[in-house]
C-alpha cells in the first residue's frame, strides 16, 4: 500500500510523499471545512502517519478564479491533524505576501527551473567522496516508546525488542531479532531492493522506499506475528514467511 493509495482522488487536495521526511500537499480548491473533514478521514486511517508530519503546503494549483487562500487559517486545520507546515509552493502574489507575513519559506511553483544567482566559483578540489555502503549499525539494547534509531548509508541489526511508538529507519536492510511492535523504514532514500526481517511482525508500520503498510493490514495478515522477510516487487510491499 503507497501514500498515494492511502489518500482518495478526491478534487479537494492530494498528499504527496517526499524520500522520507517531508510531505507535500497540493490544494486545488480553497474550501477548509471540505478540507479539514477529508483530513480527518484519512487521520482516521492511519494516525501513526499523520503525527507531527513536516509538510509543504502546494498553492500553485489554486485556479485564480477560487481567490486568495486564507494561508494562517489553512495552516491551523493542518496542524489540528498533526502536519507542521515548514513552506508553501506558490506562484501568486497574494500567497506570497501571506507566506512572508508569516515568516514562512516560500518554494517555487512544481516544474519551475532554478536560477543561477551568481556565477559559477572555479572550481574547488572535491573531498574524496565517502563510501556509499556503511558500517551495519548493531542495537543490543531495547528500543523504547518515543525513541527512533537511523542507520545512515547502511543496514539495521536489532537484537533487542522494539516498542510501540518506536521507530526504525536505514538507508539499508532493517534486521530485527525480536518482537517489533514499533515503525520500521527500511530503503528512506529511494532504495527499492532494500528488505526487511522481523523474528516476530506485530508493527504499526512496515515500509519500503516509500512503500508501505500499516498495523490495520498488517494484522489482516496471516503472518502477523511470525517471522517474516519484508520486500517490494515493483510497487507492491511483500511479506513472507522466514
Amino acid at each position: 500500500m503507497s501514500q498515494a493509495d492511502l489518500l482518495d482522488q478526491d478534487p479537494v487536495f492530494q498528499l504527496k510523499g517526499s524520500m522520507l521526511a517531508i510531505t507535500v500537499m497540493e490544494l486545488s480548491h480553497n474550501d477548509l471545512e471540505r478540507l479539514d473533514q477529508q483530513l480527518s478521514a484519512k487521520v482516521a486511517q492511519a494516525p501513526a502517519f499523520f503525527s507531527n508530519t513536516p509538510l509543504v503546503l502546494a498553492l500553485d494549483k489554486l485556479p485564480e478564479a477560487e481567490g486568495d487562500i486564507n494561508l494562517s487559517e489553512l495552516m491551523d486545520v493542518c496542524r489540528k491533524h498533526g502536519l507542521r507546515t515548514l513552506a508553501i509552493r506558490a506562484n501568486r502574489d497574494g500567497d506570497i505576501a501571506a507566506a512572508n507575513a508569516l515568516d514562512l519559506p516560500v518554494l517555487p511553483p512544481s516544474g519551475a527551473r532554478e536560477r543561477l544567482i551568481d556565477p559559477a566559483p572555479a572550481p574547488v578540489p572535491a573531498k574524496p567522496a565517502e563510501p556509499e555502503v556503511k558500517p551495519t549499525k548493531v542495537i543490543t539494547s531495547p528500543v523504547r516508546g518515543g525513541m527512533q534509531v537511523y542507520a545512515q548509508g547502511g543496514d539495521l541489526v536489532v537484537l533487542a525488542p522494539v516498542s510501540s511508538g518506536a521507530e526504525l529507519l536505514a538507508d539499508g536492510n532493517i534486521h530485527v531479532y525480536a518482537p517489533m511492535r514499533g515503525r520500521a523504514l527500511a530503503g528512506v532514500k529511494g532504495n527499492q531492493k532494500a528488505r526487511i526481517f522481523c523474528q516476530q511482525m506485530g508493527a504499526e508500520l512496515l515500509s519500503i522506499a516509500g512503500q508501505y503498510k500499516v498495523a490495520e493490514d498488517l494484522r489482516r495478515d496471516p503472518l502477523w506475528g511470525h517471522a517474516v522477510h519484508v520486500f517490494l516487487s515493483g510497487d507492491v510491499l511483500n511479506i513472507k514467511r522466514l
